[in-house]
């Protein structure tokens, strides 16, 4: 159960670059309309087909359906149920219930009392929170649930689980009353410099709406004092048919779905008064806004222009072309920001540009840029100066060439994979669909019509978009810095300067400097395959090649036009001396960013561009490799690009001194951030005080070497015979075969047999406290790991999975449900074979600084229980159901079978140790669990790490 994140925030060297861009539920751009100049053969009434794999209906009450058979997962089903209702709907003493009620719809309902909804889930292998689950917006609030779909039984109820939900809660007082403390702890852990910010910003952006008086999250005041009657006012208000639709997804038979939800649903009644929905929306009033917002905690300066304009949903042809056009703009432009990126000296830590969907019926053109320190004008003077050079000359017509040919290819590639799609790319489109009505007609639709399309798109059509957002109306300027920088921040008047300015230079034409070549210059002499073996428990067959490389194939129709390829050897970073690591650590960054062969990292991007190729090498502290994917189409161009890895990976002086640059602006204030502390403590702790893993800083990156990075990684890709590379996916061995012993079977073999070295790089033993005192925020961070020395192998690994399970349903019950205290326990279990058999249990949880001591004296004590009486026999049923249901998913998952197989190989395990699933499942009891968990769960190896706000006096008892 979560808040729904309505604004997009971008990740950039580790600082928030807010974008306040609106998202579906699963981070779909809302497909709002461009309008351009071309004069379409498409009438604009013309209005999208709805996806004819879909079976859409609505009932005499209004309650609307959707309902599509598909395969992948075999034997699963998802279903959504979507509410019209979120926060704008709540009365001024209800801000804050729309979420709280979506909290207590797995409180309690007619079927389902109390907590006898998780329970049963849980029964029916359904995790709570990484399965069930549910959010809630501005306009909608909406919750999912899925289910495994070959018991008719399970299916009943998950329909009749959706009717609750739909109109079912019991809403019992003293249930109410023990989550508003749950609520309450979810609302702290969003506490923050971005929270504190953000109250002060949204109130301009969004127009004084009504978008910045009701925030999902709610008020405290309300969210503690709230009478019982008020929240079943709202639900009694806006939890009715006519604002409801069901989606169900999956590996059903749609006709008796849509019977039975005929049955469950049609009786649901509207309100006798029923109160009209409003649609709130953002005025523009042609006025431009100026904030800026400091805070001691914010560790980045960030300068964000924001020109606004009416939004469209697309529903016709004419706005689905406009959207085609949106896409390639955005692409071209992004190509552009990027490159400026890529400069020696970059002008800002990060920045982009484009027109997207900002919030409910408003459109923006943003501009974003985390400014080097000191150095905020020049940031932005660069990002404004493409701006104004893309107004001045547009794109050029190779850029935009090119884009539509990568555009067809992304598409094409999309129309490949239709048949092996999950559901949950069907449900995101049609929870679009009936939330905000843009079209879903479907892949096959889209493809088609893309095709038929994409040759009117003209230069000129992009070349306006534009045009029309260069204007000073409806623009906003936001700021945001560290307290200490305010008074050196520019006022309105400065930025408005700095535009000027920028409009007055004397800006040349862009270039594009790409020259389409052949990645190899020569192709290699292959090699041979020298021993075949066939697995024939796992369908899959290992090979030797002549130069030593092992290869493992695993062809699977789980994915069309999807393979997926690793490669892994022992040995990483652990063989290099301290003195050398930090060069070590960032080598395989650093070649990545350098580019490949004769390519710098511009162009091999471009060069890439509309191939489904992703691909990257690693050093990791044990181990080194490359993590790949590729269609059957593009997997001959992949395979060339892992034999420029072992013989031809490219330095650049530029893309190190543009790293440099970057790390340090970013560091510059990264103390500011409590979190950073936590962190920092937790990882030199948990890593044995090694120097490896203290915090990053200044002293760090002077250590780095270019040279000695691009040695170290030439030598950690120099003896293919170290390498095993697996192939899961969508391929006919019989052709990839000759693939393999081209370019694999040319890898250079030095045949040195390197092993990881064991440097001591984990937990201590003993019994450990650490109290970091930061953080203005009441709130607390608390950390607590068990960790040793591990009898590593496929049964105990299950026992230790089962430990986590059991002790997280047991943290949920009692730390949330019954003591209120906090939102999200975690338990995480981790166990290692090499360099040494290892394992740690971490226990998470974030909570009021009062409530630490309590908290960690009840895990404890539910630790204790599980050592002396073992888990409950209904927790170990509930974790075999999980755990069988999520193995069956797996099997059936190209993902999985990829990380099995590589870590198999790694750990030079039996490839074919998964067979013994289901007898080790069979054999597991409350008795085997108690017993690893007595043996590993030692508290005189604990370490707590706890992280309380400034000022706060904790008494911690070691």
């Amino acid at each position: 159960m979560r808040i729904k994140i309505i604004y997009k925030i971008y990740l950039a060297s580790s600082l928030l670059l807010a974008s306040i861009i609106s998202t579906s539920a699963h981070g779909q751009i809302r497909k709002a309309s461009i309008k351009t100049k071309e004069k379409s053969s498409f009438p604009i009434t013309t209005n999208l087909p709805l996806d004819p794999n879909v079976r859409t209906g609505k009932l005499s009450n209004g309650f609307t359906y959707f309902i599509r058979r598909n395969t992948h997962p075999k034997d699963r089903v998802i279903m959504y149920l979507a509410n019209k209702v979120g926060s704008l709907l709540e009365n001024d003493d209800q801000q804050g219930l729309a979420h709280f009620m979506e909290h207590m719809n797995f409180n309690g309902t007619t079927h389902f009392p109390k907590n006898e909804l998780v329970d049963y889930l849980q029964k029916s292998g359904v995790r709570f929170g990484a399965d069930i689950n549910a959010y809630t917006g501005f306009d909608e609030t909406v919750y999912q649930l899925p289910l495994p779909s070959d018991k008719p039984e399970i299916l009943r109820n998950g329909i009749q689980i959706m009717r609750d939900w739909a109109k079912g809660a019991i809403l019992d007082p003293v249930e109410i009353d023990k989550e508003r403390g749950v609520v309450l702890e979810e609302k702290r852990l969003g506490k923050g410099a971005s929270q504190r910010m953000q109250q002060k910003i949204f109130p301009v952006l969004f127009n004084q709406s009504r978008y910045g008086q009701r925030l999902p999250i709610g008020l405290d005041t309300i969210l503690n004092n709230f009478k019982p009657a008020t929240l079943k006012q709202f639900y009694n208000d806006w939890y009715r048919p006519n604002l409801q639709a069901l989606i169900v997804v999956g590996d059903i038979d749609v006709v008796e779905m849509e019977k039975e939800i005929k049955l469950k649903f049609s009786d649901l009644n509207n309100p006798a008064n029923e109160r009209s929905r409003t649609k709130y929306t953002i005025n523009l009033t042609n006025s431009n806004h100026f904030v800026k917002a400091t805070d001691p905690e914010e560790t980045a300066t960030q300068v964000q222009v924001l020109v606004k304009r009416e939004g469209l949903v697309v529903k016709t042809k004419k706005y689905y072309q406009d959207y085609i056009v949106r896409k390639l703009f955005n692409s071209m432009l992004g190509n552009r920001f990027q490159e400026l990126m890529q400069q020696k000296q970059p002008p800002f830590i990060a920045g982009n540009a484009g027109i997207g969907a900002f919030i409910g019926n408003i459109d923006a053109f943003n501009i974003n840029v985390a400014a080097n320190p000191g150095e905020i004008e020049k940031g932005f003077k660069a990002a404004w100066r493409e701006i104004v050079r893309l107004n001045r000359y547009g794109f050029t017509a190779a850029e935009f060439d090119k884009t539509k040919a990568d555009y067809i290819k992304n598409v094409e590639n999309a129309y490949r994979q239709k048949n092996t799609n999950y559901s949950d790319l069907y449900i995101g489109e049609y929870l679009d669909y009936f939330l905000r009505g843009n079209a879903a007609p479907g892949t096959e639709w889209e493809y088609r019509f893309t095709k038929l399309i994409m040759p009117k798109i003209t230069l000129a059509d992009v070349n306006t978009l534009l045009k029309e957002f260069d204007t000073d109306k409806n623009r906003d300027i936001i700021i945001t810095a560290p307290e200490k920088d305010k008074a050196i921040l520019p006022d309105e008047t400065s930025i408005n300067g700095w535009m000027k300015s920028v409009q007055q230079e004397q800006l040349a034409i862009y270039k594009d400097a790409f020259v389409n070549k052949p990645l190899l210059e020569k192709i290699p002499v292959g090699g041979k395959i020298v021993k075949q073996t066939e697995l024939n428990e796992i369908k899959a067959s290992d090979l030797v090649l002549s130069n030593g490389v092992r290869v493992i194939l695993k062809p699977t129709k789980f994915s069309d036009n999807d393979i997926l390829v690793k490669a892994v050897a022992p040995g990483g970073t652990s063989l290099y001396s301290d003195a050398d690591y930090e060069s070590a650590n960032v080598a395989a960054y650093l070649v990545t960013s350098s580019g490949l062969g004769t390519y710098d990292y511009n162009q091999l991007n471009k060069y890439l561009a509309g191939s489904t190729i992703a691909s990257g090498p690693y050093l990791a502290d044990y181990n080194q490799g490359i993590q790949a994917a590729a269609s059957p189409a593009d997997l001959e161009t992949l395979l060339q690009m892992f034999y420029l890895y072992f013989t031809n990976p490219k330095k650049d002086s530029t893309a190190f001194e543009k790293f440099i640059s970057q790390s340090k602006g970013s560091l510059a204030n990264r103390k500011n951030n409590p979190e950073n502390a936590f962190y920092d403590t937790l990882s030199l702790v948990m890593g044995n005080y090694s120097p490896r893993r203290t915090p990053p800083g200044i002293e760090k990156l002077e250590q780095i070497d270019l040279d000695k990075s691009y040695n170290i990684f030439r030598q950690a890709f120099s003896d293919a015979s170290n390498f095993t590379f697996t192939f899961v996916g969508d391929f006919d061995i019989n052709k990839v075969k000759p693939l393999v012993e081209k370019y694999l079977g040319a890898l250079p073999s030095a045949y040195k047999h390197e092993k990881a070295k064991d440097l001591g790089i984990h937990p201590p033993s003993g019994k450990i406290t650490k109290i970091i005192s930061a953080g203005l925020e009441p709130k607390a961070t608390v950390r607590l790991t068990f960790s040793g020395n591990y009898d590593f192998g496929y049964e105990n690994n299950l026992n230790m999975d089962a430990i986590a399970e059991v002790l997280q349903i047991k943290l949920i019950e009692r730390l949330r449900e019954e003591e209120s205290g906090v939102y999200a326990p975690s338990v995480n279990i981790r166990y290692t074979k090499l360099p040494a058999a290892r394992y740690s249990l971490n226990i998470s949880l974030g909570c009021a600084p009062s409530n630490v001591d309590k908290l960690i004296a009840s895990t404890l004590d539910e630790i204790n229980t599980l050592k002396k009486a073992g888990p409950s026999v209904t927790n170990i049923e509930k974790f075999k159901a999980e755990e069988m249901r999520n193995h069956e998913t797996h099997l059936r998952a190209n993902d999985f079978w990829s990380e099995y197989l590589d870590q198999q190989a790694l750990n030079q395990d039996d490839l074919t140790e998964i067979t013994k699933f289901d007898s080790v499942m069979k054999n597991m009891t409350a008795e085997s669990v108690k017993n690893a968990a007595r043996k590993y769960l030692n508290e005189s190896n604990l370490i707590r790490i706890i992280l309380y706000p400034e000022g706060f006096k904790p008494e911690v008892n070691p």
